[in-house]
C-alpha cells in the first residue's frame, strides 16, 4: 500500500504521520488489495479536515471528515474508510456461491382442485 500524506496549512509531524499510518493499517487487515492511499490534512481556524482517496482494483473510494480535533478527525475517517472497504469487499465477493451451498429440490406439483363455475 502506497501512502501519500500531505498537509494544507499544516506541517506533518512524525507523530501525526505515525498515527495516520497506524489507523490505515486496519484497512489492509480487512482487504489486501489496497493499491494507493492519498490523505490530505487541512486546518482552517477551528476546523480540522481530513480527506482520503483510496484506490483499489476497479474502484476509487473517497471519504472526508471534519472535526474540531485533528486526531478525532483521523479516527472518524479511518472508521468511514473501513466501512466502505468492507462494503466493497462484500459486494465483490457476494455473488459467488459454492456448488454445494445451494441445494435445489425438484418441486412436485400436488393435486389440483377442480374449479367450479
Amino acid at each position: 500500500m502506497n501512502l501519500n500524506l500531505s498537509g494544507h496549512h499544516l506541517d506533518i509531524t512524525p507523530a501525526i504521520r505515525a498515527y495516520v499510518t497506524n489507523k490505515l493499517v486496519r484497512l489492509t487487515r480487512h482487504f489486501d488489495h489496497v493499491i494507493d492511499v492519498s490523505v490530505v490534512l487541512s486546518v482552517d481556524k477551528l476546523r480540522q479536515q481530513v480527506t482520503a482517496n483510496l484506490h483499489v482494483r476497479g474502484k476509487d473510494i473517497h471519504a472526508e471528515c471534519v472535526e474540531p480535533d485533528m486526531y478525532a478527525a483521523i479516527d472518524a475517517l479511518a472508521d468511514k474508510l473501513d466501512r466502505q472497504v468492507l462494503r466493497h469487499k462484500e459486494k465483490k465477493n457476494g455473488n459467488r456461491h459454492e456448488p454445494g451451498a445451494v441445494k435445489r429440490t425438484a418441486s412436485v406439483p400436488g393435486p389440483r382442485k377442480a374449479r367450479t363455475q
